[in-house]
């Protein structure tokens, strides 16, 4: 399921602060976020319908 679009409005990326994006999976669900910004571009993971905002669980760019 898609996230709320006024709940992905206030969501900012916790390490540089751009906004997000979301990125779903083959079947439509939301699987991470990922930041807008060229030179982070982390993606959050999104578990059970909930963003995981912590940079540790971050998956980096390849």
């Amino acid at each position: 399921m898609p996230l709320e679009a006024g709940l992905l409005e206030i969501l900012a990326c916790p390490a540089c602060h751009a906004p997000l994006r979301q990125e779903t999976d083959g079947s439509g669900e939301t699987a991470e976020l990922v930041c807008e910004s060229e030179s982070c571009a982390l993606a959050y993971p999104v578990r059970d319908g909930i963003p995981v905002l912590l940079v540790d669980e971050a998956r980096r760019p390849s």
